[in-house]
């Protein structure tokens, strides 16, 4: 039953729909739309900026090309002959060879003003004044920034298109020197004229835009509109605005700056740089602008008021449809399913929730609620199958703690009754004191083991154990390791036989736990192989590809191209029964805790070998058949593959190890076998 204040489903429904989403869907719209405008605006000032910067390097670049041709084309010896003819060919050669367009060649009296040769006619394209430069000077040789450049003249008929940065550049040329005139004399002016720069016409290429250039006198030296060039900035009306782009430009500046560029107030945007231009030794500055009506840097925000109108009178018809339509569609299932759920604690079997909904995640609603009590119900019987597993891992926990306890109670009751023995004098002898002495100390180096298997084990669980890796010879840590079990295997007369691939030579492994595992197997293989047997220790090279096909490998995952030292150890002991092989490499646990009690051992030993070989990154593999032996082997990956030639050595108990082998520390930690 509804209380005061509330509202179904429905009603709320309906009323934020119309409340939250016109607001919203406005705000958009206006935020799209000024997100957009900036957008746009910010891109066209980065273009025009860089656009600016281009322009005058270009600017630059041609300048100093002309100026240095022209100051090498004056030393040349066809500008002293005074056959007109001559010259004149050699400045259309000039003229043709440059790679600027240049439209006149010149050369010019000095003394008589009078034009010797011309490429264009005689109308003087350059002011000409013998004091520009020094009269005489030691050499002919001419500085690329000794050349003159001025503004050249426009004529009265230039036409609009006619918007071209035209320049003349002049430079001396002086009489060679001779053993009578020691000083070389200016003689000859050689001018030219040229175009630098072609404004770009296309208003629609916003990211080049037009080019304006103004000296840092404010002399407007190229403008979009050829009335312009030759005035200054102070002429303009916005001369202000003007100035105070020029002053930024020369104090090296690159910005983009929004002003009334025309006379008629419309808004352009202008990217600006500055480049310096030497001229006859007098270095200036000139401003380089690159500019674009705002209206065509924003001329794509016309396509996106477009787009957003049609969106948002889509989106309002949208919602008002949405109005009628969900409430009908949402708002029946929820209010159908929320009469479903107050029935749940009451339903019998056959009682369901409504289904065929159209809204596919109330359908899911559905079947979720549907499914709730059989879920709960698995639940439960899960949790009484998780307590019944705690309840046989608690067992196991006494069990391994029970086989423990007996492990560590029976050396310490040797150490304790040995050395009590010593200490109360009951020994006859030297020689029976040693031998108590003797027993204790056997004892407490098996105690020693049991209590590093268990720190070793609880150590790589925690992942605190770090391995050394060091090149080790192969070949010589397994008879140390053979060396070892040799006492435990002459009492049992067991036939310990070595295979080695004779080109095995050095790994890069930690010797300390490899010696740990080979032990720890070689161990189980003497304790569980009846006397008189075999147990072989094989040392060899194989690929990962070979480990995927072994009988029952770990599943650790392994590279089959890889190259692998496998360490195995084959046994012709009781083997192990394959109703059992799951146990065989969990920790804690023991395969037969009788025959464990019989042979002595923590179950610790082979779950131990499998995660130091894991640390290593290989593995440990296994094969078994009952009453015929047990073959385990350890894969350690290496760094480069290795041939294989195997050589079979055989050692019997009779026989001694070469006493050059090295032998263990007494302190090295060893680990228990594990049945």
């Amino acid at each position: 039953m509804a209380k005061l204040g509330q509202s179904s489903f429905r009603r709320i429904l309906l009323a934020r729909l119309l409340l939250l989403s016109i607001p919203v869907l406005l705000t958009g719209e206006v935020v799209a739309y000024r997100k957009a405008r900036s957008g746009l605006l910010e891109t066209a000032r980065n273009n025009l900026t860089v656009s600016a910067v281009r322009k005058g390097e270009s600017v630059r670049d041609a300048l100093t090309a002309l100026q240095t041709n022209l100051a090498t084309a004056t030393t040349a010896s066809a500008l002293q002959s005074k056959q007109s003819a001559k010259i004149k060919g050699f400045l259309e050669q000039l003229q043709q060879s440059s790679a600027i367009e240049v439209q006149c060649v010149q050369l010019t009296n000095v003394q008589t003003r009078q034009i010797v040769a011309s490429t264009c006619g005689q109308a003087a394209i350059a002011q000409t004044s013998k004091n520009s430069w020094s009269k005489q000077q030691r050499g002919v040789l001419i500085k690329p920034a000794s050349v003159q450049v001025s503004l050249a003249q426009r004529s009265k008929s230039a036409t609009q298109a006619d918007d071209q940065l035209r320049l003349v550049l002049s430079a001396p040329v002086y009489v060679p020197q001779t053993s009578e005139n020691p000083v070389s004399q200016l003689r000859y002016v050689l001018s030219l004229q040229s175009a630098l720069h072609q404004t770009d016409r296309d208003s629609s290429k916003m990211t080049f835009g037009y080019t304006v250039i103004i000296d840092e006198d404010g002399t407007i030296l190229a403008h979009p509109n050829p009335d312009r060039v030759g005035q200054t900035i102070d002429q303009d009306r916005n001369s202000d605005r003007w100035q105070t782009l020029v002053r930024n430009a020369i104090a090296g500046k690159q910005e983009s700056y929004l002003f009334p560029f025309e006379e008629n107030g419309v808004d352009w945007l202008a990217g600006y740089s500055s480049v310096q231009i030497s001229s006859n030794g007098i270095s200036r500055t000139w401003v380089i602008l690159a500019t674009t009506p705002l209206a065509t840097a924003l001329s794509s925000l016309n396509e996106i008021q477009q787009v957003l109108l049609i969106l948002t009178v889509g989106l309002l018809t949208a919602i008002l449809l949405a109005t009628l339509y969900i409430a009908r569609d949402l708002a029946r299932p929820i209010e159908q399913l929320s009469d479903y759920a107050l029935r749940i604690r009451e339903r019998y079997s056959s009682d369901r929730a409504p289904k065929d909904f159209k809204v596919r995640e109330l359908n899911h609603l559905a079947e979720a609620l549907d499914n709730m009590v059989e879920r709960l119900e698995e639940r439960a019987e899960e949790l009484e199958t998780a307590w019944q597993e705690a309840q046989i891992a608690n067992q196991l926990k006494s069990e391994f703690l029970a086989t423990t306890s007996h492990e560590l109670r029976t050396p310490l009751n040797a150490i304790i009754g040995s050395v009590r023995l010593v200490r109360d004098g009951c020994c006859d002898d030297r020689a029976e004191e040693l031998e108590f002495l003797q027993q204790a100390d056997d004892a407490a180096l098996h105690l020693l083991k049991i209590i590093n298997d268990l720190l070793d084990i609880a150590k790589i669980e925690a992942g605190k154990v770090e391995l050394s890796l060091q090149p080790v010879p192969i070949q010589d840590l397994c008879r140390q390791c053979l060396k070892m079990v040799e006492p435990g295997s002459e009492m049992k007369r067991l036939k310990l036989v070595l295979e080695l691939d004779d080109r095995v030579d050095r790994a890069l492994i930690d010797e300390r736990r490899v010696r740990q595992m080979v032990i720890n197997l070689l161990s189980n293989a003497v304790k569980f192989t009846p006397e008189g047997g075999q147990v072989t220790l094989k040392a060899w090279l194989a690929h990962g590809h070979q480990l995927e096909q072994d009988t029952r490998p770990d599943h650790s995952p392994i590279n089959p191209h890889t190259p692998y030292l496998c360490l195995e150890v084959q046994d012709s002991g009781i083997g192990i029964p394959e109703d059992r092989w799951h146990l065989l490499f969990r920790p804690f646990q023991q395969i037969d805790s009788s025959l464990t009690r019989k042979h002595e051992g923590t179950g610790l030993g082979l779950a131990l070998t499998k995660r130091l070989a894991e640390l290593h990154g290989g593995t440990l593999s296994f094969d078994s058949v009952q009453n015929s032996g047990s073959t385990f082997r350890i894969w350690l990956p290496l760094l480069e593959p290795m041939p294989v030639n195997a050589a079979k050595v055989t050692i019997d108990p009779a026989e001694s190890i070469d006493p050059s082998t090295p032998q263990l520390s007494e302190t090295l930690p060893l680990s228990v076998p594990q049945s």
